[in-house]
Formats: C-alpha cells, sequence, structure tokens
C-alpha cells in the first residue's frame, strides 16, 4: 500500500454555522465586527500533501473558498453528511472536471452518499442535452482506508439522532456537526497532536456541542492543540479567545496547520 510520509497542509475553509457569519439581517457584535476572524463561510476544511488536494465538506461557497485559496485541482472530497451547509457546493466541481476530464472521488457513509446520489439525480439521469454536470464518482467508506498515501479514519459520532462521520488522517482529526462521541469512536482519537471539532455557541445545543461541551471532551481526549469551529454568530472571535484554557483556541476562515502525515 502507498505510505505518504512527510507534512500535510489543513486550511479552514470555512469556520462557520449553517448560516454563516454575519447572519442576513443581523446587527449583533459578531455580524457588525470589522474583524475578519469575525467573518465564517459555512464549515469545511482543505487537505494538502505531495500535490494533491482534497475538500472535507462542499458547502454553499465551495466556489469563492477555492478562489480565495486559489485551489488548482480537487482530487478528493470527504462528506461528514448530507445536511445542506456541507454538500450544496456539490455542483461547483464541475468546474474542475472540466478541466481534467476526470472524475472526482466522493467518500462518505453510504447514507449520506446515497442522499447525494437521489438529490443531485440529474448528475447520473440527465433529462437534456447540453450544460455541464460535476464528474463524480460515489466510494462508501465505514473502515479506514489510504488515501494518496495517507490513511484516513473514517470517526463515527452524534450529531443528534443523525450518525455523521467525522475523519481522522495520522495526528488530526476534524469532527465539524456533533453532539456525542461514542466510547469506540474516542479510542480512535486517542493520542491526537490536533482536533477540529464543533463548538457552535455558548448556550446548549441539541444537535451540536456548545463551547463548555467541546471543552470539555478536548479536556478529556488531551490533543495537544484544538481547534473550535461551526461556530455560530453568538461568538465574538477575540472574546472567546481570550476565554478558552491554554492548548484551546477558535478556528478562523484561512487558519492553516501544518500536521506530519
Amino acid at each position: 500500500m502507498e505510505s505518504y510520509q512527510g507534512e500535510l497542509t489543513l486550511t479552514i475553509l470555512g469556520s462557520g454555522t449553517s448560516v454563516g457569519v454575519p447572519m442576513p439581517g443581523c446587527s449583533c457584535p459578531a455580524c457588525s465586527s470589522t474583524d475578519p476572524r469575525d467573518s465564517r463561510y459555512r464549515a469545511s476544511a482543505l487537505l494538502q500533501w505531495n500535490g494533491k488536494n482534497l475538500v472535507i465538506d462542499t458547502g454553499p461557497e465551495f466556489r469563492l473558498q477555492m478562489l480565495r485559496e486559489k485551489v488548482p485541482g480537487i482530487d478528493a472530497v470527504l462528506y461528514t453528511h448530507h445536511h445542506a451547509d456541507h454538500i450544496h457546493g456539490l455542483d461547483d466541481l464541475r468546474s474542475y472536471t472540466f478541466l481534467t476530464g476526470k472524475s472526482v472521488p466522493l467518500y462518505g457513509q453510504a447514507d449520506t452518499l446515497e442522499w447525494i446520489r437521489h438529490h443531485h439525480d440529474y448528475i447520473w439521469n440527465a433529462v437534456q442535452k447540453g450544460g455541464g454536470l460535476p464528474l463524480v464518482e460515489l466510494c462508501p467508506v465505514a473502515q479506514p482506508f489510504n488515501l494518496f498515501g495517507v490513511d484516513v479514519i473514517p470517526v463515527p459520532v452524534l450529531h443528534g439522532i443523525l450518525p455523521v462521520f467525522g475523519y481522522r488522517f495520522g495526528g488530526a482529526a476534524y469532527i465539524s456537526d456533533v453532539s456525542a462521541i461514542p466510547v469506540e469512536s474516542k479510542r480512535l482519537l486517542a493520542g491526537l497532536e490536533v482536533l477540529i471539532i464543533d463548538a457552535v455557541r455558548y448556550r446548549p445545543h441539541s444537535t451540536h456541542f456548545n463551547v463548555e461541551g467541546a471543552v470539555a471532551m478536548a479536556q478529556e481526549l488531551k490533543p495537544k492543540l484544538t481547534i473550535l469551529t461551526h461556530l455560530n454568530h453568538d461568538i465574538v472571535h477575540a472574546k472567546l479567545a481570550e476565554e478558552l484554557p491554554e492548548g484551546i483556541v477558535p478556528a478562523w476562515d484561512g487558519m492553516r496547520i501544518a500536521l506530519k502525515a
């Protein structure tokens, strides 16, 4: 099996919740902030190594995120789950496949990919000629798999009652939507260098960790660095950064972390 030994770069493409920040129609402190770290696209991430570009989720701002980061191509997508804020930029993959003529593999749990097939039926069952379609291949996964030399470990977690995936790659894990982590999955998260985890707001939430819950999980798992993402407009970046314990920081759009694969 191919094995890549080297540096992997993770970029936070978006650190926001389902409506983004600023939220339309709102003038709260975060939504009216001039700090660029309070401007948050929907949550997603970019992994880069050995000339490969892999995206975790394709949210509504996917095209804008790719332009901002000047990403020349997409080699694969990992999907965490099928909610709109994580899926609805999928069609913009076609810009890349127009240029290469190659299919992009989409990885995720079987239910997520079946939802994509059903709700993006036009990709597989075109009803008219003309108009471009993204070239994609659905690749259901449940066990660890090797992707361009890096071992990727799906980490099952709960988003309310919905089973979703986080992903571990080397010493890092990305878990964007989560309210509970089963014991078996906590074992998959042992010995992390970097944990990127959902912390939607200060108040409790039925389908997400709030800040207190995310901090408690970080203190249980004990990664060297924890990055809080999927932040809503209750959170002002500078204020939260001052309040967090050592080793825990809020994410911002464009944040980059160097990792060992």
